[in-house]
């Protein structure tokens, strides 16, 4: 299928998105498992996310030897609002701790923010953390979700606007329900697999169908759940990654976009402008075309999300979203997996811990450490979100590469 999405080489390189010929390299990653955790309070997860990372370096590292950090939360539990959340709950004080929020995009931006610190030379060793308890206050995130300051009197909340993205995708390039189910289908058959979902059982195309209307044409199984989580990241320069361990991996490629908050100027609603974007910077950076992708966590907050994803991320042209997925392309043993954690959809989407839990599964594909959910052989691995912030949908974008060398 022809991609959408190109770059000006269209060849791989391994310079990356450098500056000034420094690079940054994942050496650890740590998780816990996601799910209604009423019984942690956002420091008890964040500091298990943070203990994984550390235990996860091959060669060991002291806290003492990482000199800043990235906070990625929202806040919604309200007791994470500075960076002294993540101090008191790791131990790493008198160093300097940015927390960051970008709405569904605030883990991956947290994570690119620590990679062009390392990269200007202002820190050796950063600590990336989200973290996000979003179960014990359901009623305020779903309220806080109504589109009230752009489709005032509407009541549209985003379950209802994504829904009408699945109906204009339908409409527009003869996409069906059976072709958006199939991404709930796949999702969760990987999330089974995978041990720190949230949900972990499979489905056919008829149960996503048959499940309860939330908005139509998305059903219960369509839609990501209410997650409490936290994950965490470990990124050091280049010059220091060999000290922790001998399989480093590089951070290729970033790319940040924003679109208008108006969606009086989306016209058509089927497709992220912002993603697109994001993708194209990142695959600059990193001298690859979407065709070098070959692992993918993309953000599917909802079926029809991840399908439009694909078309913006260039895997497909625009309209073969269906096709795609017919074919078999983003399976598991696919020639392009994509969520092959189960993606929000099984996973969850603590909104803080979602992209930093991605980067960490793709950090662990390209080192061959994903367990039953390993795909083949994987060089290349893209990570992908869009913000859904309470204005608009897709009104930012945060696309990162990494890589194995």
């Amino acid at each position: 299928m022809s991609s959408g999405v190109s770059n000006s080489s269209g060849t791989r390189g391994a310079s990356g998105g450098d500056i000034g010929g420094r690079e940054a390299c994942v050496i650890g990653s740590g998780m816990i498992d996601f799910g209604e955790l009423f019984e942690q309070s956002t420091d008890d997860m964040a500091e298990r996310a943070y203990l994984n990372a550390i235990e996860d370096v091959d060669s060991g590292i002291s806290p003492q030897e990482i000199d800043a950090a990235w906070f990625g939360t929202l806040d919604i539990a309200g007791d994470a609002s500075s960076g002294a959340g993540l101090a008191h709950a790791t131990g790493l004080f008198e160093i300097p701790v940015t927390r960051v929020e970008n709405a569904c995009a605030t883990g991956s931006t947290a994570f690119r923010s620590a990679v062009e610190a390392i990269e200007a030379g202002s820190a050796e060793v950063a600590l990336v953390l989200g973290v996000e308890k979003m179960r014990d206050s359901a009623a305020g995130l779903i309220e806080s979700a109504a589109l009230d300051q752009v489709w005032r009197g509407r009541g549209v909340t985003m379950p209802a606007f994504f829904g009408m993205r699945a109906t204009r995708h339908m409409h527009e390039f003869d996409t069906t329900e059976e072709q958006v189910a199939k991404v709930s289908v796949k999702n969760h058959a990987n999330g089974a697999k995978y041990p720190h979902a949230h949900y972990r059982f499979e489905c056919s195309v008829e149960d996503v169908v048959e499940s309860p209307t939330v908005t139509y044409p998305l059903n219960l199984y369509d839609c990501c759940p209410v997650t409490d989580g936290a994950a965490a990241l470990l990124v050091a320069s280049e010059e220091l990654a060999s000290e922790y361990t001998d399989d480093p991996i590089h951070v290729a490629g970033s790319g940040l976009s924003t679109d208008s908050l108006l969606r009086s100027e989306d016209e058509s609603l089927v497709g992220f402008p912002a993603t697109t974007q994001a993708a194209s910077q990142a695959y600059e950076q990193a001298s690859i075309g979407p065709e070098h992708v070959d692992v993918a966590e993309v953000h599917d907050c909802f079926t029809i999300t991840e399908l439009v994803t694909y078309e913006d991320l260039g895997f497909c042209a625009k309209g073969e979203g269906g096709a795609l997925i017919d074919e078999g392309v983003v399976e598991l043993d696919g020639e392009k997996p994509v969520n092959p954690s189960g993606g929000l959809l099984a996973k969850g989407h603590p909104i803080g811990a979602s992209g930093v839990a991605q980067l960490a599964e793709i950090y662990e594909q390209l080192r061959g450490e994903a367990g039953s959910v390993q795909v083949d052989d994987p060089e290349i691995g893209l990570q992908h979100n869009i913000g859904i912030g309470r204005n608009a949908t897709g009104s930012v974008s945060c696309v990162n590469v990494l890589e194995r060398r």
